[in-house]
């Protein structure tokens, strides 16, 4: 799934131990009501130096130093002034002092040149932060990102041992050495089952991921990585808890001659096939699937979704296996005792990327089934990426302002929070809501998760539209 990261923009490197470099002060976002923090009277944009003598690296470390019972945490405030402050709390007790990055050193970023990385498949001129390759094993841990493990010193394989940072995230594409080495474009890649062979004999758990290129790293290949992985998944122990199989995604500002292809109806089914017979027999053999197609692979098929249960506990939703499924199910949920009318007459537009419209047809039909509620159901393709088949996260400004031209949206739009960067109004390609509402002259309502779809669209007619039940 794409993720955007807000950094700090210096080139230090990490602390390290024995080794001295700059570590920026924790800049405090915001602090939470009634707790230890605003009852001290720290503020936003007060900043951490220390706390009992030691500098935070992130909020890793943060967490950490915080455990203690009593704390000696020198704060800068806004007016670049020094107070030493101690606080006396029970263990493990949180301060409710929210940063504004996680992390206060440099981010770790790719020394990898992927062709299909989608960071290098983007045009150029927009935000900074839409080209940051982060590779940082902290953001993996914190956020759920994909690393690769790359570009990791000694150091950082001690910190990750030391504290225990896992589960993590990796990036794996392939177990065979060379493939590996050919998707990354780097001399360092090949090494990766001895990686996870160290998390092993460290007790560190991984989720991974397998970005499938036709032709590259698909086939026999992809059965040899998921067997191998699986070596991983043993009775005793699980290092490898689940692999994410993905299609690599292309757009039209993709680097010419780079090797790829893209993914069509019949391959996809193709690998679905050939995926669920490993399924099955992973199932067999260790009581897992194991391993998983992300939502799109059945998409682009037009294939229906395998059932819920069928994803056990949704260990890779974040990546999109299973995040539609979800979604689909919650709807049926939320669904299922609709109101026969509402007093005030409703009509809205609900806006998603054209790979899951007609996934969502049979909900909106339910929906409109009720009397003055209509809901029209936009499924956009993006000539910003020149993709017909998107996932909703993807879809631009452009494509809003380009999809929705003179169509019939009612009282205004509604869009899910993942086309925009996170707590901005800003979409992918810049453009911003306030713009994207010009041009199409109505409203847009921003929607935070699948929750925030059904209470919206279901549940706040309840409360709000005198609706008159069956």
């Amino acid at each position: 799934m794409w993720q955007e990261i807000n950094y700090k923009e210096h080139s230090n490197d990490l602390l390290v131990p024995n080794i001295t470099y700059q570590i920026n002060p924790a800049e405090i976002e915001s602090i939470e009501a009634n707790s230890i923090a605003q009852e001290i009277g720290f503020e936003s944009g007060d900043s951490i130096i220390s706390i009992n003598g030691k500098k935070p690296r992130d909020l890793i470390d943060y967490q950490i130093l915080i455990s203690e019972e009593i704390l000696d945490i020198s704060v800068l405030d806004k007016n670049n002034e020094i107070h030493n402050i101690s606080i006396e709390k029970d263990q493990d007790v949180n301060l409710g002092i929210n940063f504004k990055d996680a992390l206060f050193d440099s981010l770790k970023q790719c020394n990898n040149r992927c062709p299909f990385c989608f960071i290098d498949q983007q045009p150029s001129g927009k935000r900074k932060s839409l080209y940051i390759k982060d590779d940082d094993y902290r953001l993996s841990f914190l956020y759920g990102s994909y690393l690769t493990l790359t570009n990791l010193k000694k150091e950082d394989w001690e910190r990750i041992a030391m504290q225990k940072l896992s589960p993590l995230f990796i990036s794996v594409h392939a177990t065979d050495p060379e493939t590996r080495e050919k998707l990354l474009k780097n001399k360092k890649a090949g090494v990766i089952l001895d990686q996870i062979s160290w998390f092993e004999k460290n007790s560190i758990q991984i989720h991974a991921q397998i970005v499938v290129c036709p032709d590259i790293n698909d086939g026999d290949i992809l059965k040899k990585s998921i067997l191998e992985l699986a070596e991983f998944y043993k009775k005793t122990s699980q290092t490898v808890l689940s692999v994410a199989i993905v299609p690599v995604g292309l757009t039209k500002f993709r680097p010419e001659n780079d090797g790829l292809k893209s993914i069509s109806p019949e391959y996809a089914i193709k690998t679905i096939k050939q995926v669920e017979r490993i399924q099955a027999s992973l199932q067999n053999t260790l009581g897992t699937r194991f391993c998983w197609l992300a939502d799109e692979w059945y998409l682009i098929a037009g294939i229906n979704l395998p059932s819920y249960k069928t994803y056990e506990d949704m260990p890779q939703e974040s990546n999109g296996v299973g995040s539609i499924r979800n979604f689909l199910k919650i709807l049926s949920e939320k669904s299922s005792s609709l109101p026969k009318t509402i007093k005030q007459p409703k009509k809205v537009s609900w806006i998603v990327g054209k790979l899951v419209y007609e996934a969502l047809i049979p909900t909106v039909k339910k929906l409109n089934s009720i009397d003055g509620l209509k809901i029209n159901l936009y499924g956009l393709p993006s000539i910003y990426w020149g993709q017909d088949q998107v996932v909703t996260g993807l879809l631009t400004g452009e494509d809003l302002i380009h999809g929705l031209k003179n169509k019939d949206l009612g009282e205004a739009i509604y869009i899910p929070s993942i086309m925009l960067k996170l707590n901005t109004d800003l979409f992918l390609d810049d453009r911003n809501i306030k713009d994207v509402e010009n041009e199409l002259n109505t409203k847009i309502h921003v929607l935070d998760n699948s929750n925030d779809i059904i209470n919206t669209l279901i549940g706040k007619l309840k409360n709000t539209d005198n609706i008159k039940n069956v």
